[in-house]
């Protein structure tokens, strides 16, 4: 518990990072204040388990009045910028959406603490997307950013204002460069969720076939749970910095299917099918990052394996899809 009680506010405290961070600031005694946009449907089911706990209040990253009314009336003492357009398929889809939010958000919330809360410590959430056709292997803090998608190039702007920030107005602002980082909260239409729901139907006999996209293509996988402990002590620093968070492990696509199916003991190769729909326009083909800064400045390590990440989310979506055909509780 923290000595004294702190005040953070989380944009994306519906989505899985922001539910995982609220929790962990929680559990260190914080007032977690989440911001979420007006919307016709209900989308908190990641922290419905939270919301007696965490205070609900409605902004958007496009509308610079309401982010500057939330700051001076939350007033808080760290601010983590968790939303964004997301899913790089949907970036190509509405580049322009994506960088009004990935990008110009940014700029609006900094803007929002200089006028209103300089003193507060801001988490920009920079994305390994950043990299895309990579300069150097591993990827570290000094590696030259080659974004390969709209989203990715948004990312960028979002980092480097947050540097500007930093410099130019003397804001506690750090930017977390984030690998792939994935959990049983994760969307359907990211492919470790959807290898895993996939793999699920296909045990319980709801499907017979996954389709996927480039096999070859190799990312760094960590959990999420693991991921926000490293926003946090970014913001604990007595300096603000930039800081890569990854596993420095890499594994394929091919490689998360002979995972995920060897979990219901199957052969991958019996149940897959490659569709030319699911390749991206311009691929990004191998993401590996270096976290030894972190590991160095911030006494942080993952704790998850990749092989135990994919059988905890094989395992969930197993239970998920059990109970929804037999109509019973939901899992844990």
């Amino acid at each position: 518990m923290t000595d004294v009680t702190k005040t953070a506010l989380i944009t994306g405290v519906t989505g899985q990072d922001g539910s995982y961070l609220a929790e962990l600031l929680l559990g260190k005694g914080y007032r977690v204040v989440g911001m979420v946009r007006r919307l016709s449907m209900d989308n908190f089911g990641r922290i419905r388990h939270l919301l007696e706990k965490v205070e609900i209040v409605h902004g958007d990253l496009l509308d610079q009045i309401s982010l500057l009314d939330i700051v001076s009336r939350v007033m808080p003492d760290e601010v983590y910028n968790l939303a964004a357009m997301s899913f790089v398929p949907t970036s190509w889809k509405q580049p322009v959406l994506t960088a009004e939010f990935t990008a110009l958000g940014v700029t609006r919330m900094l803007e929002a603490l200089r006028l209103s809360a300089p003193r507060a410590r801001f988490y920009q959430a920079s994305s390994s997307e950043m990299f895309g056709k990579v300069r150097e292997t591993p990827q570290s803090e000094l590696t030259p950013f080659y974004p390969r998608s709209p989203y990715g190039v948004a990312k960028v702007y979002g980092h480097w204002i947050t540097v500007n920030y930093r410099e130019s107005y003397n804001l506690y602002a750090c930017s977390g460069i984030l690998f792939n980082h994935e959990s049983p909260r994760r969307g359907l239409e990211f492919v470790t969720r959807k290898v895993t729901d996939g793999v699920a139907r296909i045990k319980l006999g709801l499907a017979r076939e996954l389709r996927m996209g480039n096999l070859a293509a190799k990312r760094d996988w960590g959990f999420a749970g693991d991921y926000v402990d490293a926003m946090w002590r970014m913001l604990q620093q007595d300096e603000p910095d930039d800081f890569v968070v990854a596993t420095g492990e890499t594994h394929s696509v091919e490689r998360l299917l002979e995972v995920a199916f060897g979990c219901v003991d199957l052969d991958w190769r019996e149940h897959v099918s490659i569709d030319s729909a699911f390749l991206r326009p311009a691929e990004v083909d191998y993401l590996v990052g270096d976290p030894s800064k972190a590991h160095r400045v911030l006494g942080w390590t993952p704790r998850v394996s990749f092989e135990r990440l994919v059988q905890m989310m094989v395992e969930a979506d197993i239970c998920r899809l059990s109970a929804e055909v037999q109509a019973g509780p939901p899992c844990a």
